[in-house]
C-alpha cells in the first residue's frame, strides 16, 4: 500500500508540472486546497473528531507554515527542469528534522545523524558541481521548502498530539486554500480560458496525488510498522528522478547521479539505523 503511495506522490510532481503550465502557479495552489478541503471535510463530519477551541489558532498557524513550504515547492517546481533532483533535495527534509527538534525542544539527536548529515551535505554540493559549484534558483527553493517541511513536520507531530488528525489536515487545507486564494487575487492575473487539458491534470493532481496519497497513506501507516513505513516513503524521490527522466529527458551527469545516491544512502542509514534501534528495543 505504502509502495502504492510513494508511486503517486511522484506522479504528483508530473501533475503539478503539467497543470502550472497553463494557470497561475499561486491560483493552483488555491483551487488545489480548496478541493481537497472540500472532499476532506466529510471524513471529519463521518469520523465524529472534534477539536477545541483553544487549538484552533495553532492548527492555523502551522496550517500557514504548510502554506510557506508548499508555496516554495510549486515555485521551485515551476522553476526547475530536473524534478528528481529537487526531489532529493526535498527528501533532505527527513535529515533536517532531528536538527530542527534540537534547536527547538533541546532534544539531541541520535549519533547515527552526525553520519548521516556529511554525507547528505556531499550529495548536496555535487549536485551543485552541474551548475559549476553554484546552486541554480530552482536547487535553492527546494532547499529552502525542506526547510520549512521539516520545521512543518516537527511541529505538526507535536500537535498530532492533541488534535484528531481529519480535523487538523481539513484546518490547514482550508488554510492554505485561503491564503493562496488572496495571494493569487492580489499577485496574479488568470487567462481568459484554460485549456481542458490542464484541467485534466488539476483534477489529477487533486483527487489522485492529494486526497488518493493521503488516504492510501493513512491506510498504509495503520498496518504498517512506523520503521518500515518510513523505509518506504524513502523511495518517493527514486520515482520521481524515474518519471522525470521519461517524461522530459532530464538529463543525469554523473554529478547528478552521485548526489543523488549520496542524499539515498544518507537517508537510508538513518531511517536505517532508527529502525533497528527501535525494533532492538521492542525485542529486549
Amino acid at each position: 500500500m505504502l509502495v502504492v503511495t510513494t508511486l503517486i506522490a511522484a506522479a504528483g510532481w508530473i501533475f503539478t508540472k503539467e497543470a502550472i503550465q497553463g494557470m497561475p502557479i499561486i491560483g493552483f495552489m488555491a483551487l488545489r486546497f480548496i478541493f481537497a478541503a472540500v472532499i476532506i471535510f466529510p471524513l471529519c463530519i463521518s469520523t465524529h473528531q472534534k477539536i477545541s477551541f483553544s487549538n484552533i489558532p495553532k492548527a492555523v498557524g502551522l496550517g500557514s507554515l504548510q502554506t510557506v513550504q508548499m508555496l516554495f515547492w510549486v515555485i521551485a517546481v515551476s522553476t526547475s527542469s530536473s524534478l528528481g533532483e529537487g526531489a532529493f533535495i526535498l527528501s533532505l527534509s527527513i535529515l533536517l528534522v532531528p536538527l530542527v527538534v534540537w534547536l527547538l525542544f533541546k532534544e539531541k539527536p541520535l549519533s547515527v545523524f552526525w553520519v548521516s548529515l556529511p554525507i547528505a551535505i556531499s550529495g548536496l554540493l555535487f549536485l551543485s558541481l552541474t551548475n559549476g559549484w553554484t546552486f541554480s534558483i530552482g536547487q535553492l527553493w527546494f532547499l529552502g521548502s525542506a526547510i520549512a517541511l521539516a520545521l512543518y513536520f516537527t511541529l505538526n507531530a507535536r500537535l498530532l498530539q492533541k488534535i484528531a488528525i481529519f480535523p487538523l489536515t481539513c484546518i490547514q487545507f482550508f488554510c492554505n486554500a485561503v491564503i493562496c486564494s488572496v495571494l493569487s487575487f492580489l499577485f496574479e492575473d488568470w487567462p481568459e480560458a484554460i485549456p481542458l487539458s490542464i484541467w485534466a491534470w488539476f483534477f489529477a493532481s487533486v483527487i489522485i496525488a492529494t486526497c488518493l496519497r493521503y488516504v492510501l497513506q493513512a491506510v498504509g501507516q495503520k498496518h504498517v510498522n512506523i520503521g518500515n513505513a518510513a523505509i518506504i516513503m524513502i523511495l518517493e524521490p527514486i520515482w520521481t528522478l524515474l518519471f522525470s527522466v521519461v517524461f522530459y529527458d532530464e538529463p543525469m551527469p554523473w554529478m547528478k547521479w552521485v548526489g543523488c545516491t549520496l542524499i539515498f544512502v544518507a537517508l537510508v542509514i538513518y531511517r536505517g539505523y532508527v529502525f533497528l534501534r527501535t525494533r532492538r528495543s521492542k525485542i529486549y
